[in-house]
């Protein structure tokens, strides 16, 4: 299954949640997306609801299904911790997300492509995997010849605040991941419990 690349607002008034981060796609039509507007569509059924939970994780951090699964199966090999919370954590740790939570980007989608361009360093080494592993305490920072590109510099003077596991410079245009998020830093509006049940009837 192929990462999804239309219109995310469309997604996110299906799934009820802000993709963009800003709010703006529900705020104008807090209802899901179809020809006949607001759906009188009765209650979702258990097997829907595990779905549409792990349809808003997978869309938030841009992955296609087959990314998604393997990391929830990694997860599940992590002998301490929930595993619903070590596959958040493994999300977290991916690099797109992590230039992204470093303000270096203002989506993932967009953090994910400068990765593609080859405009992110890991430890001073090219990085253009968007699903690489970042651990604790490496260096993220721009190319140096990528250093005045305007997406970048425009995402930095945007970004108002970080999440307290990461470390920015400015000046340097470098971060790290400081330490492993705990849960409560997350997402409170998704149940992982729900994508944990999905995952253990299909494997």
């Amino acid at each position: 299954m192929s990462r999804y690349t239309g219109p995310s607002w469309k997604i996110s008034r299906r799934l009820g949640i802000s993709l963009s981060g800003t709010g703006k796609e529900l705020a104008r039509r807090p209802y899901a997306p179809g020809q006949h507007g607001p759906s009188s569509r009765g209650a979702r059924s258990e097997y829907g609801q595990q779905m549409a939970e792990k349809q808003k994780l997978r869309h938030m951090y841009g992955m296609n299904e087959r990314q998604f699964r393997n990391l929830f199966v990694k997860a599940s090999k992590i002998r301490e911790g929930k595993h619903g919370v070590n596959f958040m954590i493994l999300l977290e740790q991916r690099l797109d997300n992590v230039v992204y939570r470093l303000g270096l980007a203002t989506t993932r989608r967009q953090a994910r492509q400068l990765v593609n361009h080859g405009h992110i360093l890991v430890d001073g080494k090219r990085v253009d995997i968007p699903s690489y592993h970042v651990e604790v305490g490496q260096v993220i920072s721009i190319r140096e010849k990528s250093q005045n590109v305007s997406v970048i510099k425009d995402a930095v003077e945007a970004t108002v605040g970080r999440p307290a596991f990461v470390s920015f410079d400015e000046e340097k245009l470098a971060g790290s991941l400081t330490r492993l998020p705990e849960r409560d830093e997350l997402y409170p509006e998704i149940d992982e419990s729900l994508v944990v049940e999905f995952y253990n009837k299909k494997l």
